[in-house]
């Protein structure tokens, strides 16, 4: 399956290169985008855009970089507007460093095409006001941030969070995906949608 996992970042935040005959989109970016860019060039691809399931600070770190690098635009819910200019945005926040800022476009809703690749993007909040999961049906992937993990979900404690928005994200927008979806998330190994809707602890079949 053509997806390069980079950890990148002081949290080793999952960050993406989905590619198809030649076109590519980033999904989230979480630091020096160095090895996405030798990546790029060493396949021959071009990035068509980059897109960021949610706004948090450790998810953008590498974004004003690679897209001055690349120019491909760059996409984030509308939704999350709320978290904009603050620390869960913008960095500063336990010491961690500062965001560099850089300009987005709305991500479209619905079924659109990036690329040459046709995505859904669901909306999955509950870790953030506007998390976006983005799936690929005619790839059988899913991108989904900090939602899901492997065997866990993201944190609903932070400003904007809610669990049980979060839990009902998962159990009706992503466990409705075929059990066979590969799962990318934000930290972590990759799983798959069957995986998790029988094993998670948090919110699969056997979840208190």
């Amino acid at each position: 399956m053509p997806v390069a996992t980079f950890p990148l970042g002081p949290l080793q935040t999952n960050s993406y290169l989905f590619h198809h005959q030649g076109q590519a989109i980033a999904v989230d970016v979480g630091g020096d985008p160095a090895p996405m860019l030798e990546y790029l060039k060493g396949h021959s691809l071009q990035l068509a855009a980059i897109c960021l399931t949610h706004r948090h600070f450790d998810h953008l770190y590498g974004v004003a970089e690679l897209a001055q690098a690349s120019q491909a635009p760059v996409y984030i819910s509308a939704d999350e507007d709320c978290l904009a200019g603050t620390e869960a945005s913008d960095g500063g926040i336990w010491g961690f460093p500062r965001v560099t800022p850089f300009e987005s476009l709305p991500m479209p809703q619905g079924t659109v095409q990036l690329g040459n690749m046709a995505c859904r993007v669901l909306p999955t909040p509950g870790h953030t006001p506007g998390g976006v999961s983005l799936y690929f049906p005619e790839h059988g992937l899913i991108f989904t941030g900090d939602t899901l993990f492997y065997r866990s979900i993201g944190r609903s404690d932070f400003p904007g969070g809610d669990l049980q928005t979060l839990l009902r994200s998962v159990r009706e927008q992503l466990f409705s995906l075929p059990d066979e979806t590969l799962v990318y998330p934000g930290h972590g190994p990759a799983t798959t949608i069957g995986d998790e809707r029988h094993n998670n602890p948090f919110c699969g079949e056997f979840a208190e």
